[in-house]
C-alpha cells in the first residue's frame, strides 16, 4: 500500500495545495528537478518512469538515510524537530520547536534556508500552514520505545495514554484541577491543552513539590524515561497523578513530550547549531613561502615515489597469501626511505593509487613497477606530480587504516585489502576547498577543521569526541597528506594545490617582500589561534569561488593547469657534481636522469636532503666495473660531471680495483676459480675464510669449489679479493640490475560512494523521460478508457480500433495515448502524436522519449484518445 506522499491522487485543481509528494513534485520546474536528482542522484539510477515512481522512489527507506546522511547539522535539527511536531504542521509551530518561545534571532535567520534544504531534497512537502516529513524520515527521527529519538523528546500525551482506562484519565483531569468529561479522546485533549498552554502550566507547577521538580528537571532534556517502584514515593505519585509522568510499562514511566517541551521554553534541543562554525587560524605566512615550501614537498614526493620504485626495480616485497605487503617489508620500505611506518605506508598506496605498482601475477606473486612507471620518468616534473596528487585526490584506498583492524579482527596491511573508504574522496576535495576559503597563506587549525566537517555531516549516534570517527580522521589524514605531497605548504593551500581543484588561481604575490626557494625558512606566523570572522548565516562561509571538477575532462584541465604552476618552482636538473677529497661527492639537487642512474651504480648514497651526498668505495667501484664499465670510461664520466678537479684518492681507488677486477675468473664446474697468478691461488687456499667454499686445486692456475658460482663470487669478495664471473665461453660477465616489470596494469578504481551524480546531459534526458511519462500516466482520457490514469493499466482496444485512432490522429494531428510492449516484455506507457500509418506500423513523435520513433502495431496493446485540453 503506498503512503500519503507516494499516492497519486486525481489531480489537484491548480492553485490548490498538494495532497502528496508527487503532486508537489510535479508543481517543481526542470531547474528544482534537477537539482533534487543531483543531490539524490540514486532517485534516477534507474530512470523513473513518471514522477509518481520518482515520489515512491524518494520515500524508501534506503534513500532516506543516505539523504538524511547528507544533512548539516542544522537541517537535520529542523528534521528532527518536525518529526516530533504535530502532523501536518505549520510553519510557527515548526519554528516555536527550533527558535523556543524566546524566538533565537540566530536560529530564526537560519530557519528558512534549513526548511528550504528539507524542500529541496523531497524529505518535506506542503505549504507552510501543512508542512509534512515524508513519512519514513518520520519513522526514522521520531521518538520511540525501541529507538528515542533524537531530541530526547518522548511520546505525546495522547499517544502514552492510548491502553490507558477511562476512568483513570478522569481521576488525572480531575487531578489537574480540570472538568471531568464523558470520554476519553476530549479529556486527553484537554490535558494536552493545559500542557502546552504557557500561562496554566507555571501554575500547575508552582504547586509541586520541590522533590518533583528535581525529578522533572533530570528527565526533561532525555532521555524521557524513567523507573519506579510499585509503591511511588509521595513526589513521584503527585507527578503520576497529574500525568506529568505516565506509566508505560511495569516499573517505567516517561515525561510527556507536552510537559518537557514547556520545560525547555518550547525547544526541541537542548542546542540548536544554526551556524557553521568558523575555522580558526594557525599560523599565517607569505604565499611565496608557501608555494616555495610545496614546491619543495613536491620535489620530495617524486623523489620519494622514484627511490621507492627503484628499490623495487628488480622485484619488490612477496604478495601477502591474503593479499598485501608483510609488517616485515612494510619496516624494511621504510628504512630503505628513511621515514616512518605510517608515512611509508603512504607513499606505497599512494605509488598504486597511481598505477605505478602492481602485482606481477606470477606463481610466487611480487610487487612490481609497471610499464606505466618508465612512462611516468619521462614526464616533466609538473606532470609527474600532477598525475600522483589527482591519484591521491580521487583514491579511495585510505593509508591511514593501515595497521589498524578490520571488522573480524584482521590486521589490515598496505596494499591489502579492506583500505577503501568511499568518503575519503569527497572529504580531501572539502578539506582542500575550505583551505581555499581562509586568507591565503593562512594555515588552518586541525581541530576547527573536524569540526566544520562534523557540522557539514553529523556523525551517526550520539556526538564523538573532536574526530574520532571516520570523516573526522579522513580530514586529520588528509592534513598531513598534503603537506608531504606538497599540495599544501606550511599546512596552507599552495598555488597548485588551488589549481588541482580547479579554483581560479589567488590575487598576484606581493613581490616586493621577496620570493623564497624551495626549502627557504617560513616568515613569521600571525599567531596560534587567530579565528576568522564568523558570519551569521547558515550556509558555510568561506565556500570555494568555484565548482570543483567532476568530469574527466574537467579534471584532466585541472591537472594540467597545477603541473604549469608548479613546473617553474621545482629546481631545474642539474648536469654536475662537486668531487671531494673524501671520497665523496656532492650533488647540489636534483641530477638529470642519465647522470642520476650511472652515479647510482659507481657510488653508493650516503645522506639526502637539500643536497644529496654519494660515497665511492671499493665495492661500488666494482660495482660499476661489473657492469661494464672501464677504468678509463670512470675517469672520463667523472671527468665530464665534476665541476672539481678529480681527486687523487679517487682516481687511486678507481685504478686500484680496476687493475684487480677479473683477476681472478669464477665460472661454472659446479664453480671454478682459474688466475695465471699460481701464488694468487695459493693465497686464497692458505686462508682460513676460505674454508667453507671446499676449493681443491685442480691444475697450477685452477681451482674447483662446491658451492655454486654467485656463492663462490661472494666469498671471495667477502676475503677482500676482486673476481670476476666468466660465461661458458670464458668471456667476462657483466650484470647490469635487471629491471623487472609487471604486464600492463590499470591503476585501481575508486570505490564510489553511491550513484554518480549525473552531468547535465543525463539530468536533462532523465528530466524529459519523467515529464513525459508522467503525462502519459496523468491526462485525461476519452472514452472507455477514462477510467484508467494513475491505475497503472495498459489501454486495452481491438485491433481494428488501434488502427482507426491512429489514422484519425494523424488526420487531425491529435496525441494519443497507447500502451507499448517491447521486444523483451517490457510494458510501458507513451504519449505519441501519430505522423504516419502503413504497412503495419505507426511512426510518431514520442512525448516519453522526446524524438520520433516507429512502433510495430501489434505490439500496441490499447489507444485512448486524450482530453481536448491535454492536446
Amino acid at each position: 500500500m503506498r503512503t500519503e506522499e507516494q499516492r497519486d491522487p486525481d489531480p489537484a485543481p491548480a492553485g490548490t495545495p498538494p495532497r502528496s509528494l508527487a503532486e508537489a513534485l510535479r508543481t517543481r520546474d526542470d531547474t528544482s528537478l534537477s537539482a533534487l536528482l543531483r543531490i539524490r542522484p540514486d532517485l534516477i539510477t534507474p530512470v523513473p518512469t513518471d514522477l509518481t515512481q520518482l515520489a515512491t522512489r524518494a520515500g524508501t527507506r534506503a534513500s532516506v538515510v543516505r539523504a538524511l546522511e547528507r544533512l548539516d547539522r542544522f537541517a537535520l535539527q529542523t528534521a528532527e524537530a518536525l518529526a516530533v511536531a504535530s502532523d501536518p504542521a505549520t510553519h510557527d509551530e515548526l519554528m516555536g520547536l527550533m527558535a523556543g518561545d524566546d524566538r533565537d534571532p540566530a536560529v530564526t535567520a537560519a530557519f528558512p534556508h534549513a526548511l528550504a534544504t528539507l524542500r529541496e531534497q523531497a524529505l518535506v512537502w506542503g505549504t507552510d500552514d501543512r508542512l509534512r516529513l515524508v513519512r519514513t524520515a518520520r519513522e526514522l527521527l521520531a521518538p520511540g520505545p525501541q529507538h528515542p529519538s533524537p531530541t530526547g523528546l518522548g511520546p505525546t500525551v495522547a499517544e502514552a495514554t492510548a491502553g490507558m482506562s477511562p476512568g483513570r484519565i478522569q481521576e488525572i483531569v480531575a487531578a489537574c484541577g480540570l472538568p471531568t468529561t464523558h470520554d476519553s479522546v476530549s479529556a486527553v485533549a484537554s490535558l494536552t491543552t493545559l500542557f502546552t498552554d504557557r500561562k496554566r502550566m507555571p501554575a500547575l507547577l508552582d504547586t509541586a513539590p520541590a522533590e518533583s521538580l528535581e525529578v522533572l528537571s533530570r528527565l526533561v532534556w532525555g532521555p524521557p524515561y524513567g523507573q519506579v517502584t510499585a509503591d511511588p514515593a509521595r513526589h513521584l505519585r503527585w507527578l503520576i497523578d497529574r500525568a506529568l509522568l505516565l506509566p508505560t510499562a511495569p516499573g517505567t514511566v516517561v515525561l510527556p513530550r507536552e510537559v518537557a517541551l514547556h520545560l525547555r521554553a518550547g525547544r526541541a534541543h537542548r542546542e540548536t547549531d544554526p551556524v557553521a562554525p568558523a575555522l580558526e587560524q594557525a599560523r599565517t605566512h607569505r604565499p611565496q613561502m608557501v608555494d616555495t615550501t610545496a614546491a619543495g614537498q613536491a620535489y620530495t614526493a617524486l623523489a620519494t615515489v622514484e627511490e621507492l620504485l627503484k628499490d623495487w626495480h628488480e622485484g619488490g616485497p612477496s604478495v601477502l597469501r591474503a593479499g598485501g605487503l608483510s609488517v616485515r617489508d612494510l619496516k624494511r620500505t621504510a628504512v630503505a626511505l628513511d621515514v616512518a611506518e605510517p608515512v611509508a605506508a603512504f607513499w606505497v598506496e599512494l605509488a598504486y593509487a597511481a598505477g605505478l605498482l602492481a602485482t606481477d601475477g606470477e606463481a610466487d606473486e611480487r610487487y612490481a613497477a609497471t610499464p606505466g612507471y618508465d612512462e611516468w620518468l619521462e614526464l616533466p616534473s609538473g606532470e609527474r606530480w600532477a598525475l600522483l596528487a589527482s591519484a591521491w585526490l580521487a583514491a579511495t584506498r585510505t593509508a591511514g587504516l593501515i595497521g589498524g583492524r578490520d571488522a573480524q579482527d584482521r590486521t589490515l596491511s598496505a596494499l591489502g585489502p579492506g583500505l577503501d573508504r568511499s568518503a575519503a574522496p569527497e572529504v580531501r576535495h572539502r578539506v582542500l576547498a575550505l583551505l581555499a576559503g581562509l586568507p591565503e597563506g593562512s594555515s588552518p587549525v586541525p581541530d576547527s577543521v573536524v569540526a566544520r566537517l562534523h557540522w557539514e555531516r553529523p556523525p551517526r549516534g550520539p556526538r564523538t569526541a573532536a574526530g574520532d570517527d571516520l570523516r573526522g580522521r579522513l580530514a586529520r589524514w588528509t592534513l598531513s597528506e598534503a603537506e608531504l605531497l606538497g599540495v599544501t605548504g606550511r599546512g596552507a593551500l599552495s598555488a597548485q594545490g588551488r589549481a588541482l581543484l580547479g579554483l581560479p588561481p589567488a590575487p598576484a604575490h606581493d613581490t616586493a617582500s621577496g620570493s623564497g626557494s624551495v626549502g627557504a625558512s617560513a616568515g613569521r606566523g600571525a599567531g596560534a589561534g587567530a579565528r576568522l570572522p564568523v558570519h551569521r548565516h547558515h550556509r558555510a562561509a568561506a565556500e570555494p569561488a568555484a565548482p570543483l571538477p567532476r568530469t574527466p575532462a574537467e579534471r584532466a584541465a585541472a591537472a594540467a593547469q597545477a603541473a604549469r604552476i608548479l613546473g617553474p618552482l621545482l629546481p631545474e636538473p642539474l648536469d654536475h657534481v662537486l668531487l671531494q677529497a673524501d671520497l665523496t661527492a656532492v650533488a647540489p639537487g636534483p641530477l638529470e636522469r642519465p647522470l642520476a642512474d650511472t652515479l647510482g651504480v659507481l657510488a653508493d648514497v650516503e645522506s639526502k636532503g637539500g643536497a644529496t651526498v654519494y660515497r665511492f668505495t671499493p665495492g661500488s667501484v666494482r660495482r660499476a666495473l661489473d657492469a661494464g664499465r672501464s677504468a678509463s670510461d670512470l675517469h672520463a664520466f667523472l671527468t665530464a660531471h665534476s665541476r672539481t678537479p678529480i681527486p687523487q684518492p679517487l682516481t687511486y681507488l678507481i685504478d686500484d680495483v680496476a687493475r684487480r677486477h677479473g683477476h681472478l675468473r669464477i665460472g661454472a664446474a659446479s664453480a671454478y676459480v682459474r688466475c695465471d697468478d699460481d701464488a694468487l691461488l695459493n693465497e686464497i687456499l692458505a686462508d682460513k675464510r676460505s674454508q667453507g667454499l671446499r676449493l681443491r686445486r685442480l691444475a697450477p692456475t685452477v681451482l674447483a669449489a662446491q658451492a655454486d658460482p654467485a656463492a663462490l663470487l661472494e666469498g671471495l669478495r667477502s676475503m677482500g679479493f676482486a673476481p670476476a664471473a666468466e660465461s661458458a665461453e670464458g668471456d667476462v660477465l657483466i650484470t647490469r640490475a635487471h629491471a623487472h616489470r609487471t604486464p600492463p596494469r590499470s591503476a585501481p578504481e575508486p570505490v564510489p560512494d553511491g550513484p554518480p551524480v549525473p552531468d547535465a546531459t543525463l539530468l536533462g534526458a532523465a528530466i524529459r523521460a519523467i515529464r513525459a511519462g508522467d503525462l502519459a500516466s496523468t491526462s485525461p482520457r476519452k472514452g472507455a478508457q477514462a477510467d484508467l490514469p494513475g491505475t497503472g493499466e495498459l489501454p486495452r482496444t481491438s485491433s481494428a480500433e488501434t488502427l482507426a485512432t491512429m489514422q484519425a490522429a494523424v488526420m487531425t494531428g491529435g496525441t494519443v495515448w497507447i500502451g507499448y510492449v517491447n521486444a523483451e516484455g517490457a510494458a510501458s506507457q507513451r504519449v505519441i502524436a501519430p505522423i504516419r500509418v502503413e504497412g503495419g506500423f505507426v511512426t510518431a513523435y514520442d512525448h516519453t522519449a522526446d524524438e520520433v520513433r516507429t512502433y510495430p502495431l501489434h505490439r500496441v496493446t490499447g489507444v485512448a484518445e486524450l482530453a481536448d485540453d491535454q492536446q
